[in-house]
């Protein structure tokens, strides 16, 4: 039974995660399934090879295969090789990029994020371990990670878009816990299923595919629902024996919004309610972007993970009680901003509010349209100016129930609001989230019908909901006042 560097940067994150990868499987369940991220990682790793013209792959077959392949190469004489393979004290690694000259090894690690994490270097030192192990003279452990602050133009230039991290000395500090790490692993995997309580590492570096398993003996809701605590003060709370939140008998360590959450009670401020709705003005244009993001910039001013928008909806509401919809979906496969400013602008109505949820996300997207098409600065500006957030009286706990469960989301406040469409997201055909619009937009043709369907009327939901929460608010009639008293929470 060998180890690999993903059996081991798992092992590190929990044992008992490693000894179900090998021994029960099926306790695993993908925690993100719609996510695209896999696929654009392995583009980014073999864009990053263009780094190194001269280059030799070695094809991926059977572990076996591409150690003696890779041997076969070294003999050779070849200078630079991807997926080099290697096995050392029964772990074996695939290295990105390998270099040797003279005798001297220089490693380097491609991963398709901005930034540098600890799970990183990790995985590096285990690659560190295997080489030293078997002899190499290892010069420098790089890493390649994308450029933030690299805008693309016409050409797309590699040496712009990739960082190259010299991170030998971090490296070298983290060997000398490898061996022992090493042995534990692979006895854990020789041995009985591990005991190992539930904690922080269970989402932390990544979400843990055996949570659901794991985590079946925590009640809904728990302590580990309370919006905005920080696992470590939730864990607190379990580890004193306090899962549900009619055992909370100590408040001091929660905030107000918590306090409101862990009672069980209804907020509703008519007066802060009233005070949001006069700061709206017919008519008024209800919106909601859709976006994907690339690790590879494709098109002019685009940096890696922009927020490319491809779609809206429209909802606009006249004061004599009209109602129109209107919607943009970009063609597949070319750069869909310009097109959609055009109709955004030509849709949108000129005056009025613009009404959106959450809004940062929005302003961000026009802000940067405005940034690339001078020509529509002013009317985007304007739009951006005229922008009222719905999220507002529900982020303020101005209007709260229970059945929010402590977050305010578009599709937790829609059916705590207006019970009736519960089950307006899950019942749509193929796109049910954003995640999942942005990932069946990637893989849509010119003739995918119904994708295109899917997609209309899942962003045609998102601002029909802001319609429907608006007229709740405008309806409210019941108001509560409360206040807040250490350890107790009283309305009146």
């Amino acid at each position: 039974m060998h180890l690999s560097k993903s059996l081991y940067i798992r092992g590190l994150q929990c044992t008992k995660s490693l000894w179900f990868k090998i021994h029960q499987p099926e306790l695993l369940s993908d925690v993100n399934p719609a996510s695209t991220r896999k696929e654009q990682g392995k583009d980014v790793g073999k864009l990053a090879w263009q780094l190194f013209p001269d280059g030799i792959e070695i094809p991926y077959t059977t572990p076996e295969e591409q150690i003696t392949l890779t041997q076969a190469y070294q003999d050779t004489g070849a200078a630079t090789l991807f997926e080099a393979t290697f096995e050392y004290d029964d772990v074996q690694i695939m290295v990105d990029i390998f270099q040797i000259d003279n005798g001297l090894v220089d490693v380097f690690e491609v991963k398709s994020t901005t930034g540098v994490k600890k799970t990183h270097l990790d995985d590096l030192s285990i690659q560190y371990y295997v080489l030293s192990g078997l002899g190499f003279n290892i010069k420098s452990a790089n890493i390649i990670n994308l450029n933030n602050d690299y805008v693309r133009e016409e050409e797309l230039d590699i040496n712009q878009l990739f960082l190259i991290n010299d991170v030998t000395k971090q490296i070298k500090k983290l060997q000398s816990l490898i061996p022992e790490t090493v042995t534990n692993q692979k006895d854990i995997l020789h041995g009985s299923e591990p005991v190992v309580s539930i904690g922080a590492y269970c989402t932390n570096p990544y979400p843990c595919e055996a949570r659901k398993h794991c985590w079946q003996h925590i009640p809904s809701p728990s302590v580990f629902d309370i919006a905005g605590l920080t696992m470590e003060k939730k864990m607190a709370f379990y580890n004193q024996g306090i899962v549900e939140f009619h055992q909370i008998t100590d408040y001091k360590d929660l905030n107000p919004g918590q306090m409101i959450q862990v009672s069980g009670e209804t907020i509703i401020d008519k007066e802060a309610i009233s005070q949001f709705l006069s700061d709206i003005t017919y008519p008024i244009s209800h919106l909601d972007f859709e976006a994907f993001q690339h690790a590879i910039p494709e098109w002019v001013g685009v940096k890696p993970y922009s927020q490319i928008p491809f779609q809206y909806s429209l909802h606009i509401e006249y004061e004599d009680g009209r109602l129109e919809h209107k919607e943009f979906l970009a063609p597949p496969g070319e750069d869909p901003r310009l097109l959609l400013v055009e109709n955004l602008i030509q849709d949108i109505a000129g005056e009025g509010s613009v009404l959106v949820y959450n809004m940062s996300f929005e302003k961000g997207i026009l802000k940067n349209l405005a940034a690339q098409y001078p020509q529509y600065a002013e009317t985007l500006n304007k739009i951006k100016e005229r922008i009222v957030d719905l999220i507002i009286p529900f982020i303020n706990k101005s209007y709260y129930t229970p059945a929010m469960g402590g977050k305010y989301s578009i599709k937790k406040v829609l059916p705590a609001l207006i019970p009736e469409m519960e089950n307006a997201y899950k019942d749509l055909d193929l796109v049910h989230d954003g995640l999942g619009a942005m990932t069946a937009y990637s893989q849509m043709d010119a003739d995918d019908s119904e994708t295109r369907t899917a997609l209309l009327k899942y962003c045609e939901l998102d601002t029909l909901a802001m319609v429907e929460i608006l007229k709740v608010l405008r309806n409210v009639e019941i108001f509560l006042y409360c206040r807040f008293e250490p350890l107790a929470i009283k309305f009146h």
